[in-house]
């Protein structure tokens, strides 16, 4: 499961990461929420526009842009934009079958930049949130899925959704479910939309528990409008618990 995340790397830092050419224009997030824009890279869609087409010779980069889309995915062939729950995490194990996922799992793969993200752990009445990220501490690329989405207007929106495995054992007490949080070594292999799907299947496994560092962190995430430093501040060096 994700439901929150962060990304406060500085866009020069997490581009050169991502081998982009311009930096974005993104500033620091503290608690990015569903349905609100967040940093992808991908693929461009327009080499793809003639059948047939090999993005680059077999070992050479693949191309790559940044863009904001929406989180929460919305299939080309929906109706409307959902008013209900966002589609905004896919269960990796059946995301080749699902009909809101399977076109964009074979097609339109990207990497969702971020650099922690959020979990909350039943504890009686209430829930405790974690910060978890990289020992590293550095950015980082989860595996996800895009589309494009036209209105009866003619307005497009792309919009992106978060691919999930089980959890490891530094975050099963957590919850039984994290993000699936790919190398870099990988980032080529899961964007060229030449590969064939099932050579993607051993990328979609939890990360090990020696790269995952976690500390609890007050309610004040809980709440959309905080978006701060304060939200991923361990617990126990915030004088006020929100």
């Amino acid at each position: 499961m994700c439901g929150r995340f962060t990304l406060a790397t500085p866009a020069s830092e997490w581009a050169a990461l991502f081998r982009l050419e311009e930096i974005p224009d993104v500033g620091p997030r503290f608690n990015i929420a569903p349905t609100q824009d967040v940093a992808v890279v991908r693929t461009p869609p327009g080499l793809r526009e003639h059948p047939g087409l090999h993005l680059a010779p077999a070992g050479s980069p693949v191309p790559r842009e940044s863009a904001l889309m929406r989180w929460g995915l919305v299939p080309r062939w929906a109706r409307e934009i959902g008013t209900g729950q966002p589609l905004i995490n896919a269960r990796s194990e059946t995301v080749a079958e699902k009909p809101s996922f399977r076109d964009s799992y074979r097609e339109r793969r990207c990497l969702v930049v971020a650099d922690g993200f959020y979990e909350w752990q039943a504890a009686g009445r209430r829930k405790q949130p974690y910060w978890i990220g990289l020992s590293d501490r550095q950015a980082f690329g989860f595996a996800g899925l895009w589309d494009r989405w036209k209105a009866p207007d003619g307005s497009a929106v792309e919009s992106c959704v978060i691919l999930t495995t089980e959890a490891n054992d530094a975050l099963r007490d957590l919850h039984d479910r994290m993000p699936v949080i790919l190398d870099p070594e990988n980032f080529d292999l899961w964007m060229d939309p030449d590969t064939i799907p099932w050579e993607l299947e051993p990328l979609l496994k939890p990360r090990e528990e020696d790269d995952i560092l976690f500390h609890p962190v007050t309610t004040r995430v809980n709440y959309v409008a905080n978006d701060d430093p304060l939200c991923v501040e361990p617990m126990q060096t915030q004088t006020e618990l929100f």
